[in-house]
């Protein structure tokens, strides 16, 4: 029963929750559907982060050559890879077998490595995953959204940074291997900028989304999990990805049940509202 939504209205959905603070177990994912609920979600879908499982470690093997966060680098992958592949595939087994007052999705975030397409698809094609979500979280084994390695964003060229990000970005639709592409902008998560215009990177993966009919988040997630100012995808980004007819999809990024659903309807009020004549600041 979806019962958040009337006939003439929308379904609310959170197309990126992360079960990763919690264990395999019915009573945490239930958690998550408990606070949907109360969110008026009607759709709700699972991931993990790629880095959680042993079978992708090796594409991360860049993040081990950065010259200034190696070491550390590799330290995190190491805390945070832990579990086989095949028990976060069992334990989708299980539920879907169940049913919930919600719709419910599984699937995973990947980090996308150029050059490393066919061994994220050797992984993924054994099992019927609901969704895949691509992300770049790593600039040439830059970790950018770690906050340790804010120090290596104050010696860097932000200018060079934004253009390779928005070129792995591109890359990633381009891959054929995603469903979606997560919180397209959060290389602004520190709040670091260019020195110039982004219009043409957006309308580059604004065309390539469209081409490629995959989709794209308005993403709560830094506004949730990083306190950025801005709720949500640049403005001038979302404007152009809404001037080529890309699919927008929203997300809160919530890695913990009370954040399931946070501002999901500002986002859709914000989607809808935008005009496209014009362009406003991010706010």
């Amino acid at each position: 029963m979806l019962g958040a939504t009337t006939l003439n209205e929308k379904p609310m959905i959170d197309t990126h929750v992360h079960i990763e603070r919690g264990p395999y177990t019915e009573s945490w994912i239930n958690q998550f559907i408990e606070r949907a609920k109360i969110a008026g979600i009607d759709e709700l879908h699972f991931l993990e982060h790629s880095f959680r499982f042993h079978e992708f470690k090796g594409i991360y093997e860049s993040i081990g050559k950065h010259s200034s966060a190696g070491d550390y680098q590799k330290n995190w992958l190491e805390s945070k890879c832990c579990l086989r592949l095949d028990q976060y595939k069992d334990f989708i087994s299980i539920l879907r077998g169940k049913s919930y007052p919600v719709t419910v999705r599984f699937g995973l975030e990947i980090c996308y490595f150029p050059g490393k397409e066919e061994t994220i698809r050797n992984i993924i094609s054994d099992f019927e995953w609901d969704f895949i979500t691509g992300a770049v979280h790593w600039i040439d084994g830059f970790g950018f959204d770690l906050r340790d390695n804010i120090p290596i964003w104050l010696k860097s060229d932000v200018d060079a940074l934004y253009r390779r990000y928005y070129a792995l970005i591109v890359l990633a639709i381009e891959s054929g291997i995603f469903d979606v592409i997560a919180h397209p902008d959060s290389i602004k998560c520190f709040d670091f900028y260019p020195t110039y215009n982004l219009s043409s990177l957006y309308e580059d993966v604004a065309e390539s989304a469209k081409k490629c009919q995959v989709k794209m988040e308005f993403s709560n997630g830094l506004f949730i999990n990083y306190g950025h100012k801005g709720l949500g995808l640049n403005r001038e980004l979302l404007r152009v990805l809404k001037q080529k007819g890309v699919y927008l999809v929203t997300a809160s990024d919530a890695h913990r049940p009370e954040d399931v659903g946070r501002y999901i309807a500002e986002a859709e009020n914000i989607i809808r509202e935008l005009r496209l004549t014009s362009a406003p600041p991010d706010v």
